[in-house]
Order: C-alpha cells, then sequence, then structure tokens
C-alpha cells in the first residue's frame, strides 16, 4: 500500500498526481491520499480531477494534523510504501521520478507494462516538497 501526505496547494504535489493517479490506475497496488486540507478542498479536488484511489483528511480545528504528526511529516508531499505486516519498505518526500517509478513497478508486478513517464510529461528528476 502506498500512503502519500499532501496539500491540494503544493505545486511538488500537482506535479506528482497525475503519477500516482497512473500508479493507481494499474490496480496492483492500494493507494491512499492524505490531505491536509479541509473537507470542501478535499471534496472539490477530488471531483475535479476524478480521483481513483481512497482520499482521507488530516486536518481538525482542535487536533492540527494528528496522521502527519503520527508519521512526522516535516515536508509534503511525502509518501510511505507499507507492507502487509506493517513495515515501512520505501519512504520520500517531494517529488522523485526514481522513486514513481519504483512505485509504478511495483503496481505491475511481473508482468511489465508501460512506462509511467511518457516523453511529452517532461518532469524533472527530484523537486522538493
Amino acid at each position: 500500500m502506498a500512503v502519500e501526505f499532501f496539500k491540494v496547494s503544493c505545486p511538488v504535489w500537482q506535479l506528482a498526481f497525475p503519477f500516482l493517479q497512473r500508479v493507481a490506475d494499474r490496480g496492483g497496488l492500494r493507494v491512499i491520499g492524505i490531505l491536509q486540507d479541509d473537507a470542501t478542498l478535499t471534496t472539490r479536488f477530488a471531483e475535479k480531477f476524478g480521483v481513483c484511489f481512497w482520499l482521507g483528511m488530516d486536518r481538525t480545528d482542535d487536533d492540527g494534523y494528528p496522521a502527519s504528526n503520527a508519521y512526522g511529516i516535516t515536508h509534503v508531499p511525502a509518501v510511505f510504501v507499507v507492507e502487509p505486516d506493517g513495515r515501512m519498505s520505501q519512504q520520500w518526500s517531494g517529488f522523485s521520478k526514481a522513486e514513481m517509478e519504483k512505485l509504478a513497478a511495483r503496481a505491475e508486478g511481473a508482468g511489465g507494462g508501460e512506462p509511467l513517464f511518457t516523453p511529452a510529461d517532461a518532469v524533472p528528476e527530484w523537486k522538493a516538497g
């Protein structure tokens, strides 16, 4: 399972989102998005972009960001790959083309598949969150 923490307004998340959506579309890996936004922004985002993976909110008026704090999040986007036994096998913050490619390969399993990035995608190798 891949868990990604983000804010809708984050430009690095806006760069990463289409590729995470592609990973989720492959169906071999459960993707969960945790938004640090309120219910209105979360709903608008999901409707506007047709998000196909589960979204949750990590924001309350009283508690701040309880899930983000539990994971020690200091920057978004932040991605964690959680194994069935609960162990984290991969994690990064910001945008990492190489890490996203690893995630996509995992979603495809042993069957191969199309590359996550196309020549038209013109993305950087890495961008800080």
